[in-house]
């Protein structure tokens, strides 16, 4: 994977469960937020870091959808 984070590969997000997911979401909605907030000031060093953030939640969307949908399943829990 060329642009975007370790460990945020479909592969690796279809092994979280759906709470999980939306807590990542949450986290990849609030780096980015700051990432514009550094951007405005003129703070930002890494102009990259907001394109893989954008495509991080963008995953995480599209995995929720597709479960939504049947298309994807969410993990078992096995205990």
């Amino acid at each position: 994977m060329a642009v975007g984070t370790k460990g945020m590969a479909p592969a690796d997000l279809d092994g979280f469960d759906d709470e999980k997911l939306v807590a990542e979401l949450k986290k990849a909605k609030e780096e980015l937020f700051n990432l514009r907030f550094q951007s405005a000031t003129g703070q930002l060093e890494s102009h990259g870091r907001i394109k893989a953030v954008k495509r991080d939640i963008s995953r995480i969307y599209t995995i929720l959808r597709e479960r939504e949908l049947g298309i994807r399943t969410a993990p078992s829990v096995s205990e």
